[in-house]
């Protein structure tokens, strides 16, 4: 994990070169996160965006959100674990580590959506059965107005 940490370290520093002499404008680090990190999110947003656009059209589009949501979340917590064990010495910063924390929340959340989708099932087919059977209501034929409101000498 360390060894991943320190290379992409590298290769942002190797952008930065790249992109300094490309253009040949001097740029501070300030400078250079805000083009280079306003254009990566733009991109990002539009790509989500799209993504979550499509994702709207299905059933349980919420689930899914949350489920993104939350995934997202895990990743940035079991990434700042470790680099918060590497920095305190109180554990050893491997990947392997962060992989099997969110292997474990991908497990967990199969569970959930396996028993959610058993419970919801069997809620459409009790809801199913009661609609097939026949309501039984009686139907009172009503008289026609002008009979109702005639006397009794004129009915015959």
């Amino acid at each position: 994990m360390k060894q991943i940490i320190l290379f992409l370290a590298s290769l942002v520093n190797d952008i930065h070169d790249l992109i300094t002499q490309r253009f040949g404008v001097q740029l501070s680090d300030k400078d250079l996160h805000f083009w280079v990190i306003g254009l990566i999110g733009m991109g990002l947003f539009l790509v989500v965006y799209l993504v979550f656009k499509w994702i709207e059209t299905f059933k349980f589009k919420t689930t899914i959100l949350a489920f993104i949501y939350t995934f997202t979340l895990m990743v940035v917590l079991v990434f700042a674990i470790e680099i918060q064990q590497a920095i305190t010495n109180r554990g050893n910063m491997e990947f392997a580590d962060a992989a099997m924390g969110l292997w474990g929340f991908l497990v967990f959340f199969f569970f959930y959506a396996v028993v959610v989708g058993i419970l919801y099932g069997m809620i459409r087919a009790v809801k199913k059965t009661r609609k097939k059977e026949p309501i039984k209501t009686e139907v009172k034929v009503k008289e026609e107005p002008v009979k109702r409101f005639r006397s009794e000498k004129t009915k015959k």
